[in-house]
């Protein structure tokens, strides 16, 4: 009679679990049976290990052998418990010694043939077994990369699993600097956009305050030639915002194993047909949607009034939130979703409204046509721009806009000024609290004064009035004011007010 113990991790939603997986051989009927709460994936790889084992030459005896997942309230999914099982069987059969074993997490898929395949999710795990005190990890060979983001601990790469029984393995440094060399590439830069100068001055502003922007405009104005350029003027991510979105993306199969940590902010484009649970997350066993895919990004939602509109009103909790709860019977999912939202419409079916020369729409067709994004949606958009066509001197011209790394460097500016101003959690003016704006927000008496007309006059909601505050806040630090001034006020304003929807 034989027992074992391998450590091993399981991931549910984003969040990761150490599990022992135990082995016991002994005497009895031949019989072979896994237990501990366990899909059919982690089922089927009771087949692949005693395969992956009898091609090293290993048959497994003909006793009862019991494979154990602990603890047994956690589902385990996946393929990554393979190579653990496999070790937990080994040590009990003692092919292995237990000194390789020995305050060390494993992961890994098996081939028939005994070869150690890349999984997902291998940083967030390495990430937990450094919590939990492992001081090793055998990870496949093709996760080294991601695995080694993770300092303090020694990171084992290995292709086959021969190589952890004859005991031919060291700790691995991937050259991560010539991976990163080769992921470089050219971004769409500003300095491609013809005219629109108000409009990349709204993009800034938004870039720079973490602000939701509403573009609308007839087709050809530039909309979504702007937005796809917004991540070119973001600065880089910091270290721990980089490593949270590269745990992410590890988990949902997403990274560039060449160059895997996320250094640059996430650019998101959905389409129009995209349903709910995808945009937001959700599922039986609830994985995150592109809101969260898009966390310290930016979501782009191009043609809006396309989208349907119990999809569009979803989005109205985590912008509000920036982060997304699903609820199931038997867990409650949290996923993180602060990202910048860029929407982009045209002002009515053929798109040429108001001119009345262009559009042939009826009145009723326009109405119902902006009736899909309602007043509670648009009250969540900080700033709202209508774009108008360009003119041929605005097209023709070449040479005269400014590049996106000019205007990056006033980005990364303001956002500094900010992250003086808050701290470390709190690094953009859009994630201001309503008690936290009279202490941030100090407007002069003239800025008062306007901003109290507007709101009598505009008929404004409370929440338009904060978000009023937060642009004039984020306006004055791109101009390295400490006080918000009456300018600043009336350009917050002017981006606030909603285009007409008559």
């Amino acid at each position: 009679m034989a027992f074992s113990t391998v450590i091993s991790a399981a991931i549910n939603g984003l969040e990761v679990e150490a599990i022992k997986v135990e082995a016991d051989v002994s005497n009895g009927l031949p019989l072979t049976q896994m237990v501990g709460y366990v899909s059919s994936e982690v089922k089927e790889s009771l087949l692949r290990v005693r395969t992956a084992i009898k091609s090293l030459g290993i048959g497994l005896p003909p006793k009862r052998i019991m494979i154990n997942l602990s603890p047994g309230n956690i589902r385990k999914r996946g393929s990554a418990f393979d190579l653990p099982i496999a070790i937990s069987l080994l040590l009990a059969l003692e092919e292995i010694s237990k000194e390789v074993v020995a305050e060390t997490l494993f992961i890994g898929e098996l081939g028939l043939n005994g070869q150690v395949i890349g999984v997902q999710g291998t940083l967030p795990i390495v990430a937990k077994a450094k919590e939990i005190g492992i001081k090793t990890c055998f990870v496949p060979e093709e996760n080294l990369q991601e695995a080694c983001l993770i300092k303090g601990l020694k990171i084992i790469g290995i292709k086959h699993l021969k190589e952890l029984i004859k005991g031919e393995f060291c700790p691995q440094e991937p050259p991560l600097k010539k991976a990163e060399k080769k992921s470089i590439r050219k971004e769409l830069d500003f300095k491609d956009v013809c005219g629109q100068k108000v409009a990349k001055r709204c993009l800034e502003i938004a870039a720079s305050g973490g602000h939701n922007l509403l573009l609308m405009g007839p087709p050809g104005s530039g909309k979504t030639m702007l937005a796809k350029r917004v991540p070119g003027i973001m600065p880089a991510l910091l270290a721990e915002e980089s490593l949270e979105l590269t745990k992410i993306y590890s988990i949902y199969g997403l990274l560039d194993q060449g160059a895997p940590l996320q250094r640059k902010p996430p650019f998101r484009e959905v389409h129009h047909t995209v349903t709910r649970s995808a945009l937001i997350g959700g599922g039986l066993y609830p994985k995150p949607g592109e809101i969260t895919f898009a966390h310290q990004g930016v979501l782009f939602l191009d043609e809006i009034t396309e989208f349907n509109r119990s999809v569009l009103e979803a989005l109205r909790e985590p912008l509000e939130e920036r982060k997304v709860r699903i609820n199931r019977q038997h867990q409650c999912y949290e996923f993180p979703a602060d990202f910048t939202l860029i929407a982009a419409c045209n002002p009515c079916p053929c798109g040429m409204y108001p001119d009345r020369n262009l559009c042939n729409c009826k009145s009723q067709d326009i109405k119902n046509y902006r009736a899909k994004l309602s007043g509670a949606f648009l009250d969540r958009m900080d700033l709202s721009l209508q774009l108008a066509k360009l003119s041929y001197q605005e097209v023709s011209k070449e040479g005269a806009a400014e590049s996106s790394l000019e205007i990056r460097k006033r980005v990364s500016r303001t956002r500094n000024i900010q992250k003086e101003r808050y701290g470390h959690k709190k690094m953009k003016n859009s994630l201001l609290l309503s008690t936290e704006l009279a202490k941030f927000c100090v407007l002069d008496k003239e800025g008062r004064e306007l901003l109290e007309k507007a709101y009598n006059q505009l008929n404004l909601t409370a929440r338009s009035y904060h978000k009023i505050l937060k642009v004039s806040r984020t306006i004055a630090d791109m101009e390295q004011k400490e006080k918000i001034e009456v300018g600043h006020v009336k350009e917050a304003l002017a981006y606030r007010i909603n285009p007409k929807w008559e």
